[in-house]
């Protein structure tokens, strides 16, 4: 048996896919979850432990009871319109919570850490596609949570010892391919699911702003196979249980597609017509958010397998229909 990963947040959409990615390659693999985003059936693999990361007693059983060779860290509010209503609620999960995780993972000599972060915390781009270098300057308090405990983990490593790489994803999406697991978000807020589910006649889809300096006026983002960020996960953990450096990644396909592009890709692949309506623009979202991965590429052999939208839109339509219980939105 592997070394034995703790994957906190492990019943959520990435979570999940990384845990069942981790059996696979024969890890032992313990999710901690407080199921107020994420779902029980959604942990197909390994054991569970129910718990808040803000639950310090809790977590110090969690790491008693298991001898934890690393934490991968998924537990985190990932609404950036919310995150602008509601920055308490971010900060204060996002940021502090992580920081009690932190704690507990010292005071158990565990100094290995994987960390969810996002492109979020470039903000507005000053250049396309946007590398590791860019400039990071949030224009959300989500991404300035992500931040934030970049900024933590660069200097806990130098004053603790802990290791950490921090992953900075562009817009995950699709599902597992095999169609055991895949996006579930109650209430839903991913544009793929939200176009598929509108398409099965669920609500209407809205379409948040036209009007950005973009070819057809909607924004464009860089979209990367959920399982494909398991993969690289697995292969930053394991430069990690190597001995290798940290530092920071890159995940997406260095490609953009807009929004409407989005929704013929959905309709291309279903054969159904997706109604929807124009509303004005969310605050938070910038025009263009494409990055290029070849750091992640060159440094930790990352190869995704799904680097075409068509591809990764195949899989969420085939979990969709699977999963019969599936409730539109």
């Amino acid at each position: 048996m592997n070394a034995t990963i703790l994957v906190v947040g492990g019943a959520g959409y990435i979570g999940s896919h990384c845990v069942k990615e981790l059996a696979e390659r024969g890890y032992d693999v313990v999710t901690f979850d407080n199921l107020s985003t994420g779902h029980r059936e959604s942990v197909v693999r390994g054991r569970f432990e129910l718990g808040d990361m803000a639950d310090t007693p809790r977590l110090r059983e969690v790491f008693r009871h298991h001898d934890i060779a690393a934490v991968m860290h998924f537990a985190a509010f990932a609404n950036v319109g919310e995150s602008v209503r509601d920055p308490h609620k971010y900060y204060l999960n996002n940021v502090a919570n992580t920081l009690n995780l932190l704690g507990v993972m010292r005071e158990a000599g565990v100094d290995k850490f994987i960390f969810s972060s996002t492109c979020a915390t470039y903000g507005e781009p000053v250049q396309v596609p946007i590398p590791e270098s860019h400039p990071q300057n949030p224009i959300n308090p989500y991404g300035g949570s992500k931040l934030m405990v970049e900024r933590i983990l660069a200097d806990f490593e130098p004053a603790y010892g802990t290791r950490s790489i921090a992953f900075r994803y562009f817009n995950a999406a699709g599902a597992d391919p095999a169609g055991e697991i895949g996006e579930r978000h109650v209430p839903e807020t991913h544009l793929i699911p939200l176009i598929i589910a509108a398409a099965r006649g669920g609500s209407r889809l809205t379409l948040f702003g036209t009007d950005y300096p973009t070819p057809d006026g909607t924004c464009i983002r860089d979209y990367i196979h959920v399982t494909d960020l398991a993969t690289a996960h697995i292969q930053g953990l394991e430069r990690l249980l190597s001995g290798g450096a940290g530092g920071a990644f890159n995940l997406g396909n260095a490609s953009g597609y807009s929004n409407r592009e989005v929704i013929d890709t959905v309709q291309r692949v279903t054969g159904l017509a997706v109604p929807f309506d124009v509303g004005p623009r969310r605050p938070g979202d910038p025009a263009v958010l494409v990055g290029t991965a070849a750091k992640a590429i060159a440094d930790l052999g990352w190869n995704p397998r799904f680097a075409q939208l068509e591809a990764i839109v195949e899989t969420a339509w085939r979990f969709h229909q699977r999963d019969a219980a599936l409730p539109v939105a």
